[in-house]
């Protein structure tokens, strides 16, 4: 981690779980860190954590003109990014069939279109530079397969499987269009299974999870790489995960 030292690295979805977490890690390896969420109150907490190498922005990935601020500010004030975590996501409970579209559209604004505003935002920033860079997005088992309810219930994940399938693709197309651009950065997608967090469905609350920090660990691995080693993609699971 000794190249991102002194570096900025911004975290999306900060304010708990992996996100905060993570940003605990990459401070104690000398990053700086740029914490953006919603929800501004979990922020301030993390910030009297963390101290000065912690900057929070309050941002909602979902709205442009948000993103457009946050990324302008750290221009501003940093000089731009070096790493960009896509961490935020939603996960809304219900059926697809008969939720509400408004619910439908917040999910798929937040895990497809969040990316895409953030991603584009920070590999301008790392392109204007000409700076090795790095783009991580938070993806799921269910962006590659999607496994069956647990028998006599409802499945709960609707659109959510969809969106991060979406992720898989968009990774290898960052990739692909990053290479032709002849830049320095890389993309990692990783794909955890269950994880213990907010987001987490009660009714799968009774199998196997990772905890945040092994997540973060995961992602702290693939920055930590050689510059010309790129992990395209990391699959995490729990010991005994049924799927």
């Amino acid at each position: 981690m000794e190249r991102w030292h002194n570096r900025v690295a911004v975290v999306t979805g900060a304010s708990s779980g992996i996100g905060a977490e993570l940003a605990r890690k990459l401070i104690a390896a000398g990053v700086v860190v740029v914490a953006l969420a919603r929800r501004l109150e979990r922020l301030q907490q993390l910030s009297q954590e963390l101290g000065p190498q912690l900057h929070i922005r309050q941002c909602d990935v979902t709205d442009v003109d948000s993103v457009n601020a946050a990324f302008d500010w750290i221009e501003e004030r940093l000089g731009g990014a070096d790493i960009l975590i896509n961490n935020a996501g939603k996960l809304s409970g219900g059926q697809l069939l008969t939720m509400s579209l408004d619910t439908v559209q917040q999910v798929l604004q937040t895990n497809i279109m969040g990316v895409v505003y953030c991603t584009q935002h920070a590999f301008h920033s790392m392109r204007q530079r000409q700076a090795p860079g790095h783009v991580v997005l938070l993806n799921s088992v269910v962006g590659h397969y999607l496994f069956n309810s647990l028998p006599g219930s409802q499945q709960e994940l609707n659109i959510y499987p969809a969106t991060k399938h979406a992720v898989t693709a968009l990774t290898e197309l960052f990739r692909q269009e990053m290479r032709e651009f002849k830049t320095q950065v890389k993309v990692t997608s990783i794909s955890p299974g269950l994880v213990d967090t907010e987001m987490v469905p009660e009714a799968y609350k009774c199998l196997p999870m990772l905890q945040a920090e092994d997540v973060a660990n995961a992602i702290m691995y693939a920055l930590a790489t050689p510059p010309h080693v790129q992990v395209h993609e990391l699959t995490i699971k729990p010991l005994g995960e049924p799927f």
